[in-house]
């Protein structure tokens, strides 16, 4: 004989609604990201948002609901999205999954109350949280149907009143910007009338578009200016379905201090994500996927973002060099008998080249220029060329020129325990790797008066390098009149 079967009936207790949405989300903030992307499901175009002292109003002029409609709203976990996930008019991907969102709204308020209209039905529905909790057993909602002109256009108004503390409309218009898909066509959001607009980050733009075995990971990151990194909202921006659901730093959090310049977003829709929407299935292949993907677009992130860094570096380097040769030139222009190039041209101007400034000899009044004709010149030796060392693509050269003789200055790497500087003919190599030069170049001032000091010690050691003492003599000349103004 068989044993009589029994059964355990399932039941849900009726108070576990409510804490659905007080301890679904971890912001009560998050209703009105809900809220405006059920619009978006419902095919809007235009969501208006009135924030009250004590309410909150989000209408929209989507194709609303009708009887059917206002029942699968209130099937919590209804499905219904999953099997229609396109949006009847403009094919709209439907954010919602879990049909619980709106319950996120308890959270913050007493009592929301639902209107809605599609073609001849309106109706109204009003969920009062202490009336829910004293109704017993009773697990219906108070439903009105209203006259089909009550509302003219098709669209549903939520209304949430006794709100548990205020908002800022500026945090709901963050949230916004953040957790809808604010960028998609035909789509407008405002607040207090005040039109919400998607954030526009410049910088040195990176797109990528990627395929995998569960569908696109496409995007763009951008590498800010130093000036524009704001340190709270570090990461990249994973969307699903247009919507931000986390950031995530992929790998960044060891690059110290130039991961503030670095964001973007991701869209990959086929993430799997919690129900309260603040992050993924970790576990699964799709977020696997993701992060495979997400390591090689960050390796060329990163190579980008040190190319950027060394340019700009070399920018600043190409500046200093250039004021400390300016002020050389001058310093030897008042010091010829210093120069190791001879003495300089008398009469006309005299230029110093590459990006050294134009240094004249001015003429007086008193001046008188004899016009000779000039003898045939010799003919000119051919110049032995420079030794050049190899160097890195990243290398910056400029010279300085006195009559048709000169150096020629060049900032390169050459490794922390290579010399800080070294000359070869007529050519001076400064270290930029070395420690007391990484030192000096921090700040613009101290980073002009290194370079100088450098390039005049090589300068001074040219002029006789049998005798270092004299050359340290001619170098503190040098540089005493290369920085200090007259009076």
């Amino acid at each position: 004989m068989q044993p009589d079967t029994e059964f355990i009936l399932v039941t849900i207790d009726k108070s576990h609604i409510t804490t659905i949405g007080e301890r679904l989300y971890a912001e009560s903030i998050e209703f009105v990201r809900e809220l405006v992307n059920n619009a978006y499901d419902a095919d809007a175009t235009l969501v208006e948002i009135i924030v009250g002292e004590d309410s909150i109003e989000i209408r929209d002029n989507g194709s609303g609901m009708d009887m059917d409609g206002l029942r699968q709203y209130f099937n919590i976990g209804s499905q219904q999205k999953l099997y229609s996930p396109k949006s009847p008019a403009y094919g709209r991907d439907r954010i919602g999954q879990f049909g619980i969102g709106k319950f996120a709204s308890l959270s913050a308020c007493k009592r929301f109350e639902v209107l809605t209209k599609r073609d001849d039905f309106v109706g109204r529905v009003v969920f009062d949280k202490e009336q829910w909790e004293q109704s017993g057993d009773a697990w219906q909602l108070p439903f009105e149907k209203l006259p089909a002109d009550f509302r003219k256009h098709n669209g549903t108004t939520v209304l949430l009143t006794g709100l548990e503390k205020g908002f800022n409309p500026a945090d709901i218009e963050a949230k916004i910007i953040e957790g809808t898909p604010i960028k998609a066509p035909h789509f407008r959001v405002r607040i207090n009338n005040h039109t919400v607009t998607p954030r526009s980050l410049s910088g040195h733009k990176i797109p990528f578009l990627e395929g995998t075995r569960f569908g696109a990971v496409s995007g763009e990151i951008v590498i800010l200016s130093e000036s524009a990194s704001i340190a709270p909202e570090l990461g990249i921006e994973i969307k699903v379905k247009q919507v931000t659901v986390r950031r995530e730093l992929f790998g960044m959090e060891t690059w110290g201090k130039t991961m503030a310049r670095v964001r973007g977003e991701v869209n990959a829709d086929f993430l799997p994500i919690t129900s309260d929407r603040t992050g993924f299935i970790r576990d699964s292949d799709e977020y696997r996927e993701l992060l495979k993907i997400m390591e090689k677009i960050m390796t060329d992130v990163k190579a980008s973002l040190q190319k950027l860094t060394i340019k700009k570096e070399g920018k600043k380097v190409g500046r200093a060099l250039k004021e400390a040769l300016q002020r050389i030139y001058k310093a030897l222009s008042v010091n010829p008998d210093l120069s190791p190039f001879g003495a300089f041209p008398i009469g006309g101007e005299t230029k110093g080249s590459g990006s050294a400034a134009d240094v004249a000899k001015e003429k007086t009044e008193s001046e008188e220029v004899t016009v000779q004709e000039k003898p045939e010149a010799p003919p000119k030796k051919r110049k032995k060329k420079p030794k050049v060392k190899r160097l890195t693509p990243n290398a910056i050269i400029k010279k300085i020129k006195f009559g048709e003789s000169g150096v020629s200055c060049v900032v390169d790497s050459f490794g922390e325990e290579s010399a800080e500087v070294f000359s070869e003919e007529t050519t001076i190599y400064i270290n930029r790797d070395h420690p007391l030069y990484r030192r000096e170049s921090g700040k613009a001032e101290t980073h002009v008066l290194n370079l100088a000091r450098l390039i005049t010690q090589e300068i001074a050691l040219m002029k006789d390098p049998r005798n270092p003492r004299q050359a340290f003599e001619r170098q503190s000349k040098l540089l005493k009149d290369a920085f200090i103004e007259a009076g």
